[in-house]
């Protein structure tokens, strides 16, 4: 009889992960989305901490190629594998995830409302420093950099009603589902053939 060893936690982890990043297609307000809850669900699920990082990131960049290559395609003349700045957004992501190590061990509704108010301020912190940096809109100066952010506030709204509203799915839909099938609580099993 063979065994097979199978990880039915890590394939529903890794399923919700990228639905949360598909979930950008669908059309939304500016900065409402997932980007923030994903990094933090990864940190506080994953029981491999570099999962927690590649998963998340992996759905996001699957997701930015759809998003870049057919529903803004029209706005660039090549396939688009990176978009220019892409490394803040990113950065912002691995961030986002380190919060969820520290504060997210267990899950609580406090601890994940800190999370995601914390994911919101980092998600706007980097990624407006990453748009002043690039030099192309604003001076290079401290006053440039205030401009910058002064700029993203009307952003900021929504990207923490977006953290707040995927997180609260995404954990809270992960939670009820992990109650109601205690097999998803374990991480591998054994199935003979």
């Amino acid at each position: 009889m063979e065994k097979k060893k199978i990880n039915i936690r890590f394939g529903v982890l890794s399923l919700v992960v990228l639905l949360a990043a598909f979930s950008r297609l669908i059309p939304h307000p500016p900065n409402f989305a997932p980007i923030g809850a994903m990094s933090l669900f990864g940190a506080a699920y994953f029981s491999r901490k570099y999962l927690a990082f590649i998963v998340p990131i992996v759905a996001m960049w699957l997701s930015d190629l759809v998003l870049n290559n057919v529903i803004y395609g029209q706005y660039f003349d090549h396939f688009v594998w990176f978009y220019k700045g892409f490394y803040w957004t990113y950065a912002a992501f691995i961030f986002i995830g380190l919060i969820g190590f520290g504060l997210l061990k267990k899950v609580r509704p406090a601890k994940l409302l800190i999370a995601s108010l914390l994911a919101s301020v980092v998600f706007f912190l980097v990624s407006n420093f990453g748009v002043w940096a690039s030099g192309t809109m604003y001076p290079d100066t401290f006053s440039g950099l205030m401009s910058c952010y002064a700029a993203g506030l009307p952003f900021f709204k929504n990207t923490l009603i977006g953290n707040l509203a995927y997180s609260g799915a995404l954990f809270g839909i992960f939670e009820f589902v992990q109650y109601k099938a205690p097999v998803l609580r374990n991480s591998t099993y054994i199935i003979h053939k």
